[in-house]
């Protein structure tokens, strides 16, 4: 209910009550079957992701990233008219504390949808400050629930590791069902930036991992036959770190989305075409990604950057190793394209390159067939904000579409 009222039923017998309680599991399980988020989403994935955001543990270390936070507090309350008197929904709202921000903004009503069992913990902190009247929590997720009424803004912090891990964004997106037509969006649109990099002793400490299976006398064992596999597998882990700009190779490739306009249907399949034209010369270790977010507003527009000029946030950085450098020198020119593909694990991002960008000095390219034994998966992980960066699961296959050789550095191979 959504107020969280009690109702005392009473039945005038055991098979009456077992009747009725059927009843209630059929309807729950066929809601539950139809939602969208059950057919894009693996069942056990789903769990593991709410139980992951179920811990105040976790809700602090977003709290506690103070550019987050900041960043949307000062959005919301300097656009203090978007606000004030209306209705607002919250999705995801994990602790509350954009709801709370909205009403700090004037907010006439705020419903806060959870889906994990953080929403006890919500609803525990709005009793607490007094603000039943105003904040209402409704546990469950945003494609399963129904709301009383449409609302005039909707807030979420929906983002991701390279911005669309979790799969979040499509469920911010699913949201606007309730949003009335003139109705705003914060964040409003996103920017997603990629640029090639050279990290030498980057690239060597993954390939150096697999050096492990060279041993041909393991307990009597000769390992030397996986070497090759392993190498892959290190070289296929994406890393979330952050790094010194001047790493990166050439001014970045921006790709919008603008949150008002875009749909679910949009994010199954992100395809980002790139050309980049080197400002230096050396080997290219793979490409590097970060996001920015807008809120705009009818004062102000409030930008949310992860990038690596910016203080750090708990998005970091997140780069992408090819399998093998690529030489290139200043002045040539790069091209091809990213494609980010979801699939139902909800926690999981993966990347597959694959053959089909060039390097060149001329606006001729160089380009070979497709060889499926290049095709490489990544597991994205999510991390605390202040550990050191390591992988969980994710939401995408990130289709990286790169460099197969150089019209004269054919020694480098296929990537």
């Amino acid at each position: 209910m959504l107020e969280y009222n009690s109702a005392l039923l009473q039945f005038k017998s055991q098979a009456e009550y077992n009747t009725f309680s059927n009843a209630v599991k059929r309807c729950r399980s066929q809601k539950k079957e139809n939602s969208v988020f059950s057919q894009r989403t693996d069942e056990a994935s789903a769990a593991q992701y709410f139980q992951f955001y179920g811990c105040l543990s976790q809700q602090q270390n977003m709290m506690q990233d103070f550019v987050r936070t900041a960043t949307y507090h000062r959005a919301i309350v300097q656009n203090y008219t978007d606000f004030t008197d209306k209705v607002v929904l919250d999705v995801g709202c994990g602790s509350g504390i954009l709801s709370f921000f909205a009403v700090q903004a004037g907010a006439r009503r705020v419903y806060a949808v959870e889906a994990s069992s953080m929403a006890k913990y919500a609803e525990l902190l709005v009793r607490s400050n007094n603000l039943s009247d105003k904040i209402t929590v409704l546990a469950g997720k945003i494609e399963e629930i129904s709301l009383p009424e449409n609302v005039d803004v909707v807030i979420s912090e929906p983002m991701g590791y390279m911005l669309f891990n979790e799969r979040m964004l499509e469920s911010y997106l699913h949201s606007k069902k309730w949003l009335k037509s003139n109705g705003m969006m914060f964040p409003t649109y996103s920017d997603i930036h990629l640029a090639p990099f050279s990290d030498e002793q980057l690239y060597m400490e993954h390939y150096s991992r697999a050096n492990f299976w060279y041993q041909e006398w393991f307990y009597g064992v000769n390992l030397s036959s996986l070497r090759s596999a392993a190498v892959d597998e290190y070289l296929q882990q994406p890393v979330v770190d952050t790094f010194d700009v001047r790493i990166l190779m050439a001014q970045t490739v921006k790709y919008t989305i603008n949150f008002i306009e875009a749909t679910e249907e949009d994010l199954h399949r992100v395809e980002i075409p790139f050309v980049f034209q080197m400002m230096q010369s050396g080997l290219i270790h793979g490409l590097a990604f970060w996001f920015d977010v807008a809120f705009v507003g009818s004062l102000v527009t409030v930008w949310l950057s992860t990038a690596p000029t910016e203080p750090l946030t708990h998005w970091y950085q997140v780069r992408c190793l090819l399998q093998t450098p690529l030489f290139a020198k200043e002045g040539e020119t790069l091209s091809g394209k990213v494609l980010l593909v979801a699939n139902k694990r909800s926690l999981v991002v993966c990347l597959k390159p694959q053959h089909h960008l060039s390097l060149s000095k001329s606006c001729a390219e160089t380009r070979s067939g497709i060889d499926p034994k290049s095709i490489t998966f990544l597991i994205l992980k999510k991390i605390p904000y202040g550990c050191a960066p390591l992988f969980k699961n994710s939401a995408f296959h990130v289709l990286f579409v790169l460099p197969l050789r150089l019209m004269k550095m054919a020694a480098f191979g296929r990537v």
